[in-house]
């Protein structure tokens, strides 16, 4: 489960982070990227990273989607501290993403925030 302060619940923050930000498509993922920029001053906080997962019918059936939520919200827990702090992502699952093996998964999920992220590891 995702800490609360690290979740997207607006739809407006969806959109934001789907619209502004950048995207990485893999076979059975897109991973959304907006912000993370530092507008503010330096004693300024930034709020932390914020996920929210977008998991359609064509993904399957209830049990299937809500399996591929969760095994994507705990594969995203673990790599918080590798996102900008401020910065707003959304993990799309296409068709295909609940006949995935969970360590397939994580590859793609590992391999578009690589991809988002230029490669930099904090």
């Amino acid at each position: 489960m995702l800490p609360s302060e690290n979740r997207l619940r607006r739809r407006e923050d969806f959109a934001t982070a789907m619209r502004r930000g950048r995207r990485a498509g893999r076979p059975h993922l897109v991973v959304h990227l907006s912000g993370g920029d530092n507008p503010h001053p330096a004693e300024e906080t930034l709020p932390p990273p914020r996920a929210g997962f977008v998991v359609s019918k064509a993904v399957g059936n209830a049990v299937v989607r809500n399996l591929v939520q969760r095994r994507l919200r705990h594969l995203l827990r673990d790599r918080l501290t590798r996102l900008p702090a401020g910065s707003l992502v959304v993990v799309r699952a296409l068709p295909g993403a609940g006949d995935l093996a969970h360590e397939r998964l994580a590859r793609e999920l590992d391999a578009a925030l690589e991809r988002l992220l230029g490669g930099v590891r904090p």
